[in-house]
């Protein structure tokens, strides 16, 4: 029996995978950019990393092949990925001796051109496939990334991938890398792991009598996704740089250095929960509590280009705030402020304040505007009358804050923690009159007996 152990990761929605493929040796099938947690659990199940394999060029993390391959894995990409570093190319109908077990390569291009799936095969009998994004559980991950140009294109050959998929045994477990909450996923959410036969009798998507039909019901569900989905491919390609099993120290900063580097362009990222942020933060900076999400706001709303300053509470994890950075590409840490929010406080800098609300106790101040920074998705299930709409990713600039008039604005997300950062964004642009409302629609039409609007 095959031992596979997924690693997943909540915040970006992805799994990737640890298999034992002969004695004494296992594979990482696209694994995140640190490598401890594959070589940590390989020791402990008396594995060593032989080989490392990604199904095609990531656009939402940067992949852990390179770390894995420098420190002694064979590393395994579809050819066409474009890689600028040492790795084995592999084309569909290809095969690889494992040591125990035979890896076959599956060309399944449509989320990416180049993408890949891996069948492991214990002879000639079929045991495990990884699908990376060409067959998820009640779906098939997007085709836009590569190029929107093309995504009718691609979105056929994405049904012509998941299709013969399908073609394999019935009782064979899949492993995707894409499930709930990601952003490159463009189906139905559930569980990470599913099985051929599974998907061949429930997968909505895949219940389209042609790639016509599928391709007119796939595209129009294709919403926004990170802005860092957009420059990731590239550092996949080159290579980010390499850390192996240690990682950056965010290095200590006076209030008064945190202040200079801000004044020459530097991002202040206050990773504190949002109560506290509330209360007191640096003005223009930006709120993006530490929680699995972190990553992929930061992705969307900072720009990598810039040093990013963290101001941390005490007890929070700067090894966490540390890797989650590193993971969509952010290598720029010039450190965290010394002594925290209390340190710019005796320091005597100006401070800010957004007050935070209750959205279960209707305490949206009179006359206020509600603006609600959920997906378009999370929108249309249900929204308070009169709100208005714009998705968290596009506030960045002056021209968000203009639209919004020169009244107080209440925003709201379904928790609080986005609003908080669209609050923060607003404030970066001058608009004044900011509140925040924790919880979310439900929330409020709970308390109130009022009904939510719905698209």
């Amino acid at each position: 029996m095959t031992r596979i152990w997924p690693l997943t990761h909540e915040g970006l929605g992805n799994s990737s995978y640890l298999a034992e493929v002969a004695d004494g040796l296992a594979m990482a099938v696209d694994p995140g950019r640190d490598p401890r947690p594959y070589l940590g659990l390989a020791s402990a199940q008396g594995l060593r990393v032989a080989f490392t394999a990604d199904t095609h060029v990531h656009a939402d993390y940067v992949s852990g092949g390179r770390e894995l391959a420098g420190l002694g894995a064979r590393l395994l990409a579809p050819a066409g990925s474009g890689m600028a570093f040492g790795h084995e190319e592999l084309r569909g109908g290809q095969e690889v001796d494992l040591g125990g077990l035979m890896l076959r390569a599956l060309a399944t291009p449509g989320h990416t051109p180049e993408h890949l799936s891996y069948l492991l095969l214990d002879g000639s009998q079929p045991v495990a496939v990884f699908t990376g994004g060409a067959l998820i559980v009640g779906g098939v991950a997007r085709t836009d990334l590569a190029d929107p140009a093309r995504v009718q294109e691609w979105t056929r050959a994405a049904y012509r991938s998941a299709r013969a998929l399908l073609g394999l045994p019935g009782d064979l477990a899949a492993y995707p890398t894409h499930g709930p909450g990601s952003f490159c996923s463009a189906g139905e959410t559930g569980e990470h792991v599913t099985t051929i036969g599974r998907e061949k009798a429930g997968n909505p998507l895949l219940a389209s009598a042609d790639e016509d039909s599928f391709t007119r019901q796939f595209v129009p569900r294709l919403g926004t996704y990170p802005a860092y989905f957009a420059r990731m491919p590239a550092i996949n390609r080159r290579g980010a740089p390499r850390h192996g099993t240690s990682r950056p120290v965010l290095p200590a900063l006076t209030a008064a250095h945190v202040a200079e580097l801000a004044a020459a362009g530097a991002t202040i990222m206050d990773a504190r929960p949002i109560a506290a942020f509330a209360a007191f933060h640096i003005p223009g900076s930006l709120s993006n509590a530490l929680r699995p999400a972190f990553t992929t706001w930061l992705g969307w709303l900072a720009s990598p280009d810039r040093p990013l300053i963290a101001v941390l509470d005490a007890g929070q994890d700067r090894g966490e705030l540390v890797e989650a950075a590193l993971l969509a590409g952010y290598d720029n840490l010039a450190g965290e402020l010394d002594g925290g929010i209390e340190a710019w406080q005796a320091a005597r800098l100006p401070t800010a304040r957004i007050p935070l609300l209750d959205a279960a106790a209707d305490d949206i101040p009179d006359g206020s505007q509600v603006l609600d920074v959920r997906q378009h998705g999370e929108w249309a299930s249900g929204h308070l009358p009169g709100a208005i709409h714009a998705e968290l990713g596009s506030l960045v600039g002056a021209a968000a804050a203009a639209r919004l008039g020169s009244g107080p604005v209440a925003v709201m997300c379904g928790h609080g923690e986005r609003a908080m950062t669209g609050a923060s964004l607003l404030a970066a642009t001058g608009a004044a009159g900011l509140s925040v409302l924790r919880g979310g629609p439900g929330d409020w039409a709970k308390v109130t007996g009022q009904a939510l609007e719905h698209e």
